[in-house]
């Protein structure tokens, strides 16, 4: 794997007063043209864009968000997606009861709930940041800025990411919220409030882009580490693709299983000998990984991304240090939705089920107490050879936002779904997953064993804790008025839900702003 040395550099612009505010302006007073008449500072932009995902505001870490709604420690994009995509599922319960949390757990929030809102201005946020990238590095503003012939491919190398930053966020838009406002590079700064457009003419865009941007891209495992290449383009449009019947009706499987063969084919990637090892210090060298959020303990300060997920679920009688890190916060576990996947009739032991149990019970009678549920110990700051992260309070550890084992679970789905591609590849590359976990002892499948209900199982059991599971449950099926865990709907024993659910609301801070929204119905 390549060097870590991406987001280090100079974060170059500021926060917007409104992640919807179409005027964007750097926090620099200088002109523009003068800021991007060095070169050096095409990367700085760039590397703000990539930073968005990772850090929250201009002074870290916390106290000075880029966004007008949670604390810069609360606000971060990685931990706002994290929730959204988890704690509405039977992997993941919170103790807390800050305003709007235990609302996610039960399924129960409404349009004033706090984090939904600052997902939803992290998301456009980001946008907003991309267009503006993009207006500032067009033919005609590096002809009008002087900048030399030889540095114009590196610049349309950085559109491209730009622009697959920019997918990424509206494709995070379309699956949390469904029809969402849209604008581009194209629309005038200042202009009138953005108007929403229907969920399937966004995902057409969302494809559109990423299939222009191929050619753009550095072929697939090239990338400098924390940067995007086709691998990650890859991936990105198997996963709209693989829900497009959800966002838009639209039958997009075999162009899943297509993209995936070309990602798997191209052998850039092997799977990590060690599950654990995937979500230590040291991940950032493992060969797994399609695409990592980089987190530094010296350099990558904040209280979100892997801060939030190797503190908040130690407490009891966890040792901090076993971990990496200073202190728990008492704050997630799993329920026994998630760790009842891991029942084995044989015995057998899938050493992915990271859960510690002394002194946790199984079943939760009351989310508020962290001793209720078994806590997960699946991120860490230690690396492969036991040695602990250059912070106790930062974790060296990178999110695994892309990784080769979802790939090849992604493709065992889609061959089932589309009927195209080999269902012999498909079974041989999930044992390849079930042979790591249970360390060549047992629990490979058959061609009988592979159906869509072992896949939706498969994928909890390996991809749990990854910001996979609602999407899946979705896609699925059985997320709102179907399929039923502990205290889903706000009950210990759960129970159903309204359909609404499949989708958060618009913020009402927004429908108050923008006189071109509306709220989604249901709520």
């Amino acid at each position: 794997m390549q060097n870590r040395t991406l987001l280090l550099l100079l974060l170059l612009i500021a926060g917007l007063s409104a992640c919807t505010d179409l005027d964007l302006q750097p926090l620099d007073k200088s002109s523009p043209d003068l800021v991007f008449s060095e070169e050096e500072n095409y990367e700085a932009f760039l590397a703000k864009l990539y930073a968005g995902l990772a850090v929250t505001g201009q002074q870290g870490p916390s106290g000075a968000s880029d966004i007008q709604s949670l604390d810069e420690g609360f606000s971060n994009y990685l931990r706002q997606f994290w929730q959204l995509q988890e704690l509405p599922t039977e992997e993941a319960v919170i103790a807390w009861n800050d305003a709007g949390l235990p609302e996610l757990v039960y399924q129960s929030w409404t349009s004033n709930n706090q984090f939904i809102r600052a997902m939803y201005y992290r998301i456009f946020f980001q946008v907003s940041q991309a267009n503006e990238f993009l207006r500032e590095t067009t033919p005609e503003k590096l002809d009008a800025r002087g900048i030399r012939e030889g540095f114009r491919p590196t610049v349309t190398e950085f559109r491209a990411e730009a622009r697959f930053l920019r997918a990424l966020s509206y494709w995070h838009a379309i699956d949390f919220f469904g029809d969402v406002i849209f604008y581009t590079e194209e629309d005038v700064i200042g202009g009138d409030p953005p108007s929403p457009r229907p969920r399937a003419e966004v995902y057409t865009f969302i494809v559109n882009e990423l299939e222009a941007i191929e050619n753009d891209l550095p072929a697939v495992g090239t990338a400098e580490y924390g940067r995007v290449d086709r691998g990650a383009l890859y991936m990105l449009l198997a996963k709209l693709y693989q829900n497009g019947q959800v966002y838009a009706d639209v039958d997009r499987h075999a162009d899943a299983v297509a993209v995936l063969e070309q990602l798997i084919d191209s052998e850039a990637y092997t799977l990590e000998e060690n599950y654990a090892d995937l979500f230590g210090a040291d991940n950032n060298l493992s060969d797994e990984l399609i695409w990592a959020v980089p987190f530094d303990g010296q350099f990558i300060q904040g209280f979100g991304g892997l801060t939030y997920l190797t503190h908040a679920p130690v407490g009891g009688s966890m040792d901090p240090a076993n971990y990496g890190i200073d202190g728990g916060w008492f704050g997630l576990r799993a329920t026994s939705g998630l760790v009842n996947l891991f029942d084995d009739a044989s015995g057998a032991t899938d050493e992915r089920a990271l859960f510690y149990t002394d002194g946790q019970t199984l079943e939760i009678d009351n989310i508020s107490e962290f001793t209720q549920g078994y806590a997960v110990t699946k991120y860490t700051n230690i690396t492969s050879d036991g040695v602990a992260g250059s912070d106790p309070r930062f974790p060296d550890t990178d999110y695994p936002f892309f990784r080769l084992a979802d790939g090849y679970l992604m493709y065992a789905e889609e061959v089932l779904r589309s009927g195209t591609g080999s269902r012999e590849r498909a079974v041989e590359l999930i044992n390849e997953l079930r042979e790591r976990a249970y360390d060549g002892t047992g629990g490979n499948i058959t061609d009988a064993d592979l159906d869509l209900d072992f896949i939706l199982a498969e994928r909890g059991r390996e991809l749990y804790w990854e910001a996979q599971r609602r999407t899946d449950r979705i896609r699925f099926g059985v997320f709102s008025t179907e399929g039923i865990w502990p205290w889903k709907g706000g009950v210990a024993e759960g129970r159903t839900t309204e359909e609404k659910y499949n989708l958060f609301p618009i913020p009402a801070s927004e429908i108050l702003s923008n006189p071109n929204l509306s709220q989604i119905t249901g709520y």
